[in-house]
């Protein structure tokens, strides 16, 4: 597993004048993010909730491809004052306008659990209601990255063979 942290890829904000889905980026920053996307099986996003949404940061991310992303499973993590739902919520919408596939189960921190982290030193671990979720989440983005993985494979030989 790797992270990708976005303070690591400075993408400029979205100006390129087709989306991915129909041309090829001309920003340098962005082709080598769309390579490196490439090579994922699938992906975790963390994102805080900010104004009922996710970070603009990672939303500007995901714009920046779109056939890397396609038949990959991703799952989240998401924290704010409804455990990061809503913001959640609109990622699952933009992953499906990407062709991924997102995992139902998810990771929720509470406000609460997420200032005794920031705040006070404790570890996720110490909240039962995470770890538990963190295992659902992980096994089930686990099945679908075999599954996507060897249907993207028959795929591309189908299409080496016609």
């Amino acid at each position: 597993m790797e992270l990708l942290d976005l303070r690591d890829w400075p993408l400029p904000f979205f100006n390129e004048e087709v989306s991915p889905a129909w041309g090829p980026s001309k920003n340098e920053v962005a082709q080598r993010w769309q390579k490196r996307i490439d090579l994922l099986d699938g992906s975790i996003m963390v994102t805080p909730e900010y104004n009922r949404g996710p970070a603009a940061v990672l939303k500007n991310a995901l714009d920046y491809a779109y056939k890397e992303w396609n038949q990959k499973p991703v799952a989240f993590v998401a924290y704010g004052g409804v455990g990061g739902a809503r913001a959640v919520e609109q990622l699952r919408l933009h992953a499906i306008e990407l062709q991924m596939a997102p995992i139902r189960s998810a990771v929720h921190i509470q406000f609460p659990v997420y200032l005794a982290v920031s705040k006070e030193g404790k570890n996720l671990n110490e909240f039962p209601e995470i770890v538990q979720s963190a295992n659902m989440m992980f096994d089930q983005l686990l099945c679908w990255v075999k599954a996507l993985k060897w249907a993207r494979a028959n795929e591309a030989t189908a299409e080496r063979a016609a």
